[in-house]
């Protein structure tokens, strides 16, 4: 039979109880305690709904150049042909595997994109190497840019040479004007290829980060034709390669294949093959793929082995794995070597047909 309970006893278990509850809470509040399952909130404040919205707007305030869905605004009254949700080009395909937009002529209405980003008045910037006896390429690629490239934007060109009495006098629209950067000759076209990337990244750092918003890079011989405009701006554009975009395997894409290099990709691998000769997007995406290419091209050159085809295979191993938020056909480069293909129903900017052995440095 069990004795009978005193009140004190009874006492000093409420006392045992209370001893032992705070025990068991001051060991689950520690930081050393083994099994915690949450980090210490004292050391990440909560962050308000508006803190965010605040941080966001102030960013888009400092670029002024993001584009978001909610940025996207239009004049009213504007006129244009009503977009149908069911009809389109329907013999190229105009959207990647991972829901960017692949850009023909026929699936934008120029009217409405170019009202669209004037709101955003973007600074842009065009960047092209003249190294050597390529500033005979200048006139005419400034000339023909001033007609079709981004026509009626704030832009400048940012012309990297060795050579600054070569670079012509032309012309300029309003809000548009030429900076001329000085760069080192080269002895190899490999080496000219490669700079690029080393002067870009740095030319970013001191000069152009304060004065654009989005950046593309170009090769200087070439000639826009038609209408390069606002279509082209995303946070990352690329452009596909003219001769592997309609049926080429990407086991056959000219990718560098040697795991020796920074810039392998294997060959069950590759979604397209994009141009090193024309790609932009908005400033911080293009320094971060710029650098990344001049990193890795170093880091070759300590190994002594050089990518395939430079800072183009470099190129299109960082776009493999950060996809660009938008690519534009062939139609964004073609050739003056080739005959168009019929699915490029507009050649906006083309390479010239010229004698390589008397141009290049060797």
């Amino acid at each position: 039979m069990l004795r009978n309970i005193s009140k004190t006893d009874l006492a000093l278990c409420f006392v045992g109880l209370i001893v032992l509850s705070s025990a068991i809470y001051v060991i689950f509040r520690s930081d050393d305690f083994a099994f915690d399952i949450c980090p210490p909130c004292k050391e990440e404040p909560e962050v308000l709904f508006d803190e965010i919205v605040d941080t966001v707007r102030s960013s888009h305030d400092r670029t002024n150049s993001s584009g978001k869905i909610g940025d996207l605004k239009m004049d009213a009254r504007l006129q244009y042909p009503q977009p149908s949700s069911m009809k389109g080009r329907t013999d190229v395909n105009s959207v990647t595997n991972w829901n960017a937009p692949l850009v023909w002529e026929g699936t934008f209405d120029p009217v409405v994109i170019d009202n669209i980003y004037h709101k955003i008045n973007p600074r842009i910037a065009l960047v092209v190497f003249a190294v050597g006896k390529y500033t005979r390429f200048l006139k005419d690629f400034l000339e023909s840019g001033e007609k079709y490239f981004l026509y009626g934007f704030r832009v400048t060109y940012y012309v990297f040479t060795d050579n600054e009495h070569e670079v012509p006098k032309i012309v300029l629209g309003e809000g548009r004007k030429i900076t001329v950067l000085t760069v080192p000759s080269a002895k190899r076209w490999q080496d000219v290829v490669l700079g690029r990337m080393k002067w870009a990244t740095i030319a970013i750092d001191k000069q152009i980060r304060g004065e654009a918003d989005y950046l593309f890079m170009m090769d200087v011989d070439s000639v826009f034709y038609n209408r390069f405009g606002a279509e082209s701006l995303s946070p990352l554009s690329a452009v596909l390669h003219r001769l592997y975009f309609e049926y080429t395997k990407r086991e056959d894409f000219p990718y560098e294949r040697r795991p020796e290099s920074k810039a392998y990709i294997p060959p069950d691998e590759g979604d397209y093959y994009y141009t090193a000769a024309v790609w932009g997007g908005c400033l911080e995406d293009m320094y971060k793929l710029v650098r990344y290419c001049y990193e890795q091209s170093e880091e070759d050159a300590k190994n002594n082995i050089e990518a395939v085809w430079q800072e183009e295979s470099h190129l299109n191993k960082y776009l493999l794995y950060n996809k660009p938020t938008k690519v534009l056909s062939s139609e964004y480069l073609s050739s003056d070597y080739e005959k168009v293909p019929p699915m490029i129903k507009v050649v906006r900017i083309s390479q010239l047909v010229k004698d390589y052995g008397q141009i290049r440095p060797h």
